[in-house]
């Protein structure tokens, strides 16, 4: 990444943290959500239990989050592969209890009554956002993809359904973007509606 083409001032490295997220879709009809977090220096780092070398991991750690296609939480694993002590991993269980919770609206205020402050790990809860909106696109890839099963009565309903639906402004209940998944919605239901009718015979 190079610097704004007005600004002449130098620049060096001096912390990267990098965040992948995967979506998985499992055999036995889950999903994996699996998420790592890594945090490396440009120089030595002098903590207080070790000293991690340059360009070596003070933060390795990853969670898995096994969901179905409602996005509720059947299991949830973290890891702690480095970490600036060896009591870092002690928190790690704490994750299991984020199962039973469905990712949506309100899913990471739910995160931080549960995890937050020394009930979790700063860098762990960091990294559930992405991993729920890495959940939301694996599910919406994967529900274009799958057979279209029933259409609900209420189209409305059915927008509103969406795990989308007030995580964000342009996705707010009752907006544009909402109305627009609502029309659509209706509009197999009208063309099935329309082919039953052509097809039915005349009345006698």
């Amino acid at each position: 990444m190079s610097a704004i083409p007005s600004d002449r001032s130098t620049r060096r490295v001096v912390h990267t943290r990098r965040i992948e997220c995967i979506g998985f879709e499992r055999s036995d009809g889950l999903f994996d959500i699996e998420g790592h977090i890594r945090d490396t220096k440009a120089e030595d780092s002098d903590l207080l239990f070790k000293t991690v070398p340059a360009g070596s991991p003070i933060h390795d750690m990853r969670i898995v989050v096994t969901i179905d296609s409602n996005l509720l939480i059947h299991r949830i694993e973290a890891h702690t592969d480095s970490s600036p002590s060896r009591f870092c991993t002690e928190i790690n269980e704490a994750y299991a209890r984020l199962e039973g919770v469905t990712i949506g609206a309100g899913f990471m205020k739910e995160v931080k009554s549960r995890l937050s402050g020394p009930k979790g790990c700063t860098h762990l809860t960091e990294l559930l956002g992405p991993i729920a909106t890495t959940a939301i696109q694996t599910l919406m890839g994967w529900r274009k993809a799958a057979p279209a099963t029933s259409e609900s009565a209420d189209a409305a309903g059915s927008a509103q359904a969406h795990p989308m639906v007030d995580t964000c402004y342009a996705w707010r209940a009752g907006g544009d973007v909402v109305q627009f998944v609502s029309r659509r919605k209706q509009e197999p239901a009208r063309g099935d509606a329309l082919a039953a009718e052509a097809t039915r015979p005349p009345d006698r």
